[in-house]
């Protein structure tokens, strides 16, 4: 579970080895019919399904030894477990959790501090569509070998979502991070909605999953960054954090963003304080990571295709000389060939660009910086699952 990179960097170098290479998007019924992360029940033999997020698999459910309980089709012996508390809830969750877990609710729906108002017709399928995308967020963040702590079971160090509309005084919720706290705005999963603010804002792309992509990025700062030895690299690459953040703020609305950002940033939110040059450059990091992912799961490379990229070099890097920078710098290599023959089948199609972003050799250099961060905290808890 928490060696994700090495397997997938595997697989990016032999792409067509057979079906056994593949994993983590697409899984098989004791029917033999194919599952995908959504699914509850199978669509051909009605089997019920579970997602076990400690594996990052999806399988057939059998009956346990007590009244609700299953056991996997995939791994009988993996042990006894209840489905999720809010399957049958809008949230429509797959998840499992181990049958002496009695809170009844899976690691991904535990997060939630603040479901929104039910008694609010359209709030059904917003919050259902906001689980989606948190589910997804929750499984990467797992499979990176990334800590997930309810805010429930820690106060101080947890993670929690708040998902809320309009207050009793007209006042709309403002999307942000604060010590652990995830808020959303529930109006952002009308896609409408989100559409408008889009372009309002003149962003290129607005997405759930990019929203909570972004805000773990601010979460995961604190607890990887801040008060460790990253944190003057941290420094001399995104810049120094100290500087006042509302006024930061201010002047990026009055000003933008520079000219020349597209030298250095992700994104032109990235430069209005390093803080946000981190989470975009992390929510961009996570991208990257499940698309590459996908796309090699469902046996798609563009290594064959004449596009004339030229790729980055070993030098582009936050640390050339690292062991794992060859690997990383595949990994990218591999994204951008991936990127771009994505966009084009997106404008075949009359849409947007999948991927409307150009990477620089300066973002090359966060994002594996950022990668770094987190490789090393994958491998304690790799240390501490072996203890």
């Amino acid at each position: 579970m928490y060696r994700f990179f090495e397997q997938l960097s595997s697989r990016i170098a032999a792409p067509f080895m057979g079906e056994h290479s593949r994993n983590g998007k697409v899984w098989h019924c004791r029917c033999g019919q194919s599952l995908f992360f959504r699914n509850s029940q199978c669509l051909a033999c009605s089997a019920a399904l579970g997602y076990q997020p400690q594996q990052s698999r999806l399988s057939s459910l059998q009956s346990g030894p007590q009244v609700d309980t299953w056991l996997l089709d995939a791994d009988p012996d993996a042990g006894v477990f209840r489905r999720c508390a809010n399957l049958d809830s809008p949230a429509a969750c797959n998840w499992l959790l181990p049958a002496n877990d009695h809170d009844g609710l899976c690691i991904a729906c535990s997060l939630n501090r603040t479901i929104p108002d039910l008694s609010v017709p359209e709030n059904h399928e917003r919050w259902r569509k906001v689980e989606i995308a948190k589910r997804r967020l929750v499984a990467q963040l797992l499979s990176l070998g990334l800590q997930v702590i309810p805010k429930a079971v820690d106060e101080e160090t947890g993670l929690a979502f708040d998902f809320i509309g309009i207050d009793l005084k007209g006042k709309t919720p403002t999307t942000g991070h604060a010590n652990g706290l995830i808020t959303l705005d529930i109006e952002e999963a009308d896609d409408a909605h989100r559409e408008q603010v889009r372009v309002q804002m003149h962003e290129p792309y607005r997405t759930l999953l990019g929203h909570f992509r972004h805000e773990t990025g601010h979460y995961y700062w604190e607890r990887l960054v801040a008060n460790s030895g990253w944190l003057e690299p941290f420094r001399s690459l995104f810049g120094d954090e100290r500087e006042r953040y509302a006024e930061a703020l201010d002047r990026h609305y009055r000003q933008g963003a520079p000219l020349d950002w597209q030298q250095h940033y992700v994104s032109a939110y990235a430069t209005m304080h390093p803080w946000e040059d981190w989470a975009e450059t992390w929510a961009h990091y996570l991208h990257m990571m499940d698309a590459v992912d996908t796309a090699l799961g469902f046996g798609m490379s563009a290594r064959e295709m004449d596009f004339d990229y030229q790729p980055f070099a070993p030098s582009t890097l936050f640390d050339p000389q690292h062991p794992g920078a060859p690997a990383f710098l595949s990994f990218v290599n591999a994204w951008i060939e991936l990127a771009g023959m994505l966009n084009e089948l997106s404008r075949s199609m009359g849409q947007p660009d999948f991927y409307p972003f150009v990477l620089s050799s300066a973002v090359i250099a966060k994002l594996h910086f950022i990668h770094l961060v987190i490789q090393q905290e994958g491998g304690r808890a790799d240390e501490v699952l072996a203890q």
